[in-house]
This record gives C-alpha cells, sequence and structure tokens, in this order.
C-alpha cells in the first residue's frame, strides 16, 4: 500500500511536470591556486578551486553536456574526477591521473568535456592526484531533465551536505612524508560540514555550518563523503531521515536515525521539520573499524535552527553510535534496495561472463636501498598484487594506440593463494605480508557481465574498505562477514531490487558481491578510497574492448590531452 502511494504521487508530479527541455551545454571555469584560511588556531595556505571551500557546486540536467576548463595555478600537478559518472564515450574525462590522463601540469590548463546519461542524483568532483582531494572537491548535482521528476514527493529545499577532513598542515606534505618513511599518514585533526569545523574545535566558536528550517517543510539533504581516510556516522538531534538515493541511484524509501557513509559514497535523504520550533545539532564522526588502529576521533557539527527559535537557545545533540559500532554501519549498508521501475533502474544481469573473488587488504613492502624509510614500507595489494602506476605514458593512451608496455593484462581472477582470509594467524606467515608490485589488469569483451566477490583479508588486520569503480555502477547483490562460503553465501544474492552504487564498504573481516556490465569502452580503474590506501597499491583496473560499431567505439583523446 505505502508503495502505491509512493508512485502514485509521482505519476501527479510527472503530470504537473513541464514541457520537455532540450539538452543544454553548461559551461565552468576552474581556476586551481593558493588559498590563504584560517581554522583552528592556524593560518595555513590550502589548495583551493574558485578560492572556495568546497569548490564550486555544478548543477545540471540528465542529458546536459558539461564543459569545465580546469586551469592549474597551483605548484602541483593536477587531474579531476568526477567521481560516479559513466563518462560513456568519454573516458578520456574521467580524470584519474596515470590511468586516463596524464596530470595537469603547474601553469597548464584542460577542458573535460562530457555529457550526463541515464544518471540523476547526487556525485561529485574532487582531485585525482595526492591528498589533494582533501581541499580540491565539490558537489555535482544531476536533476531530471525537462519534463520528467523525482521519484518522491518534491522537496522545499534541496542542501548539499559535504563531509571533509582537515589537517592543521600541506596535506601533500603528509603524503610524501608518509611515502618517504614507510609509516601511516599523519592523522587529521577534525572532520567539517561543507567546510566549517564545528563548535566543539579550539577557535571554531563561530566557524559552524548553520542551515534555517521552516516548521512543516521536507528537504533534500545531499550527503557527500568527501573525507580521505574515515568513514562517517552522521545524525540529526530528534529527526528521522528517509533515504531515497545512493550515489545517483534512487532507493527504496529507507527510514533511519543515522547515515553511514564511506569516502565516496553519497545519500540523499528527506528531511522533515516536524519537531518543535527549536535548535538542532547535526553532527559527523568516525565509523573505524580496524581494531587498535589510530584515527581521527572528533566530531564535527552543524545546526539547524527552526524559523523563530530563539537565539539564545542551546541545539539539542544527538546520540551518535560508537567509533566501532559495526552492526548499525552494516544494518545500514545492508538494508538499502534499489527503486525497481524507477528512473533508471536496471535489472540484475544473470548471466555473468568474468567470475572474480578478489582479496583486498594491507600488506608490506622492503624500504628502499639510501633512504630515510626505517623498517618495512605499509603496502597493499588485491590478490596479492600491489598496483603501481604508470609514469610515461596514461593507460587509456596506451589501450587506445596499441603501446605494449605500459601494463599487462595478467590481473589473476582468484588469489594465487588461497588460505583463510580473514584468520588473524596469517600474519604469523611473514612471506605473505609481502606482495610483488604490477600494473596488472582484467581485459574484458564489450558488454560482458563481471561479477567481483570482494573478500577482505585479516592481513596486518581486518577493515571495512570503500572500493570505487571508475565509469559504472555495480548491482550489490549481498554483503556478509567472515570467508564467502559459495555453497552457502549463494543463496543470500538479491537478485529483485539490490542496491546499485559505485563505492561499496565491504564489511570488516568480510565480503560483498557485486555485478556489473562492461558496457563502456576503455580503460576503467578499481581502487580504494581511502587516500591513504591507493598509493599503497590497493587497485586494479579493467580494460573494456571496443564494441563492434563506431557507437561503442572509443573515439580519439582531445587534441589538449595533458602529455607527460
Amino acid at each position: 500500500m505505502e508503495r502505491h502511494f509512493f508512485f502514485s504521487a509521482c505519476a501527479l508530479l510527472l503530470l504537473a511536470a513541464s514541457t520537455a527541455s532540450p539538452a543544454r551545454i553548461v559551461e565552468h571555469k576552474f581556476y586551481v591556486q593558493n588559498l590563504t584560511v584560517n581554522k583552528l588556531c592556524n593560518t595555513q595556505i590550502i589548495t583551493a578551486v574558485n578560492g572556495r571551500l568546497p569548490g564550486p557546486t555544478i548543477r545540471v540536467q540528465e542529458g546536459d553536456t558539461l564543459l569545465v576548463h580546469v586551469f592549474n595555478k597551483s605548484p602541483y600537478n593536477l587531474s579531476i574526477h568526477w567521481h560516479g559518472v559513466f563518462q560513456r564515450l568519454s573516458g578520456w574525462a574521467d580524470g584519474p591521473s596515470m590511468i586516463t590522463q596524464c596530470p595537469i601540469r603547474p601553469g597548464c590548463k584542460y577542458i573535460y568535456k562530457f555529457t550526463i546519461i541515464d544518471q540523476e542524483g547526487t556525485l561529485w568532483w574532487h582531485a585525482h592526484v595526492s591528498f589533494l582531494r582533501a581541499t580540491v572537491y565539490g558537489a555535482l548535482i544531476i536533476r531530471p531533465r525537462g519534463g520528467h521528476s523525482y521519484p518522491f514527493p518534491m522537496p522545499y529545499k534541496e542542501v548539499p551536505i559535504l563531509l571533509g577532513e582537515w589537517w592543521n598542515t600541506n596535506v601533500f606534505d603528509v603524503e610524501k612524508l608518509a611515502v618517504a618513511t614507510g609509516a601511516a599518514p599523519n592523522l587529521s585533526i577534525a572532520y567539517t560540514i561543507n567546510g566549517w569545523p564545528g563548535d566543539l574545535y579550539p577557535c571554531s566558536e563561530n566557524q559552524m555550518y548553520k542551515l534555517k528550517l521552516l516548521q512543516g517543510r521536507t528537504y533534500l539533504l545531499r550527503i557527500i563523503n568527501a573525507a580521505l581516510n574515515h568513514e562517517l556516522f552522521f545524525k540529526i538531534a530528534n529527526h528521522k531521515l528517509t533515504v531515497v538515493s545512493i550515489d545517483a541511484r534512487y532507493t527504496q524509501p529507507y527510514v533511519t536515525n543515522v547515515v553511514v557513509t564511506a569516502p565516496g559514497q553519497t545519500v540523499d535523504v528527506l528531511l522533515t521539520a516536524d519537531q518543535p520550533v527549536g535548535s538542532y545539532y547535526m553532527a559527523a564522526t568516525a565509523y573505524a573499524s580496524a581494531d587498535g588502529v589510530l584515527f581521527d576521533n572528533t566530531t564535527t557539527r552543524g545546526v539547524l535552527a527552526y524559523d523563530g527559535a530563539p537565539s539564545s537557545t542551546t541545539p539539542l545533540m544527538p546520540v551518535l553510535p560508537d567509533f566501532n559500532d559495526t552492526p548499525t554501519a552494516h544494518k545500514f549498508y545492508s538494508n538499502l534496495t534499489g527503486l525497481v521501475g524507477g528512473p533508471h533502474w536496471e535489472p540484475v544481469p544473470l548471466k555473468v561472463d568474468h567470475e572474480m573473488l578478489v582479496t583486498i587488504g594491507l600488506g608490506l613492502e622492503p624500504c628502499p636501498a639510501n633512504t630515510s624509510c626505517k623498517g618495512p614500507k605499509l603496502s597493499a595489494s588485491m590478490n596479492n598484487v600491489s598496483f603501481v602506476r604508470p609514469t610515461s605514458l596514461s593507460m587509456l593512451q596506451a589501450f587506445f594506440f596499441n603501446v605494449n608496455g605500459v601494463y599487462t593484462t595478467d590481473f589473476p581472477a582468484k588469489p594465487t593463494i588461497e588460505f583463510d582470509y580473514t584468520n588473524a594467524s596469517i600474519n604469523n606467515n611473514i612471506p605473505m605480508l609481502f606482495a610483488p608490485k604490477g600494473t596488472k589488469v582484467t581485459k574484458v569483451k564489450f558488454n560482458s557481465t563481471v561479477e567481483i566477490i570482494f573478500q577482505n583479508t585479516a592481513i596486518l588486520g581486518v577493515e571495512n574498505h570503500p572500493m570505487h569503480l571508475h565509469g559504472f555502477d555495480f548491482h550489490v547483490l549481498a554483503q556478509g562477514f567472515g570467508n564467502y562460503n559459495p555453497a552457502t553465501d549463494r543463496k543470500k544474492h538479491n537478485f529483485i531490487n539490490p542496491q546499485m552504487r559505485n563505492t561499496i564498504a565491504v564489511p570488516a573481516g568480510g565480503w560483498a558481491v557485486t555485478r556489473f556490465t562492461a558496457n563502456n569502452p576503455g580503460v576503467w580503474v578499481l581502487h580504494c578510497h581511502l587516500d591513504m590506501h591507493l598509493p599503497l597499491g590497493l587497485a586494479t583496473a579493467f580494460v573494456v574492448e571496443n564494441g563492434p560499431t563506431p557507437e561503442t567505439t572509443l573515439p580519439p583523446p582531445p587534441v589538449d590531452l595533458p602529455q607527460c
């Protein structure tokens, strides 16, 4: 009955929608340069876009073509990734450095051009070089094309909520030091909401995001986890939230009092201002699943103030989950389902052409000779391969121009050595902690179906890993804990209404089953969206062959494509 009402409301909105409008060209200019800021009792220079943190919000309709002129006036190499955008036949604009392009050098510029096809909802953009993503990021909001509407009642207002992470130092140097010493990167000292740390931090009483609400109105909060290395719990005191979309994919409405997001993920929620007139804190804090590992154990908060609430009112504070509350995180992640029959819904492909079981986790590598590194360095791997990005030519250029020696197509479809993946005793087997380096990818035919079973390992400890696939969304068929067991766990697969995502938080000490159709030729990186793990090698890529027609063949690169 509830579902019938839901679609009835949607139908009424469709009848009232305006006449369809033609697709547009939406143009932006990004000036990436130094910006002096004062936060947390400290004045420092950061890298930012157009003098803002977060950077500009891009608003488009489905079907629009986006042109973004990026002028790199910073002292660093740079590229921009349009996180979650399919990039249908526009893989040259995807952005990951040395995967689809060489970086934009300081003093140079590049125009990203692509069309938004078959997508609606909240995505985002960010730097894809080094830790620059800490300050170079912003929202990418895709509304339905003219004549179409949301599959839920129209909200009174839409509000981007970008959750970030803050260091009182140059973030480029944070990664540089970690790479040189082999240690984990220095922790952030704060989280932020729309660039503001909130009043729980030093010198931040007046640096807090505030949102004014009208009682009785419903708001669409577009929540983006732009943090580098932390999954986050998000709550609003005394208010329920209704999830209606994740990663720009509509969901069955799911009512919750807490949202959990991994870095890279987006969650759209409806918030109804149905509480007494007053002020209420929204707050975000870490979900840290790795046992015994240090993390930024702080809390950022903003204020929701109802119109008419006295300024002297002390806001109510939500009760946040414990940092290691894996049951709450898993309940949220696993209870989301897709909106069958909604806009851009895709049924699960039932025939699988390429099956993969992929282990993910940390490891070690020897220190290079004659360096400041002391002891083994941190590393990471997938199926015992630690990924190395090329340095002289991007992988997409190598694919298009048929250049050998940039990558090999022998990434293993299953672990080269089978073991009890989630048993901590593996750490007693020292050779298993060291994975060989390589630029190994998986080559698949156009329009083939790929199933990836992600399996976390206990090497150096279990941890929840957010795995992001460029160029595609995947169905999440099932997720659980321990070692994946085909005999029993296949019975848990949801083929009816599974959620679709571009970033999956693989449970700590557990597994997740995903499936996607490789319907876009090019090179698409698959990697952990914890920025401390990508440089360590927790990545691989898919090379999708061209299809049989010009309409399914990757076009030549733009003439202004950056060169190495």
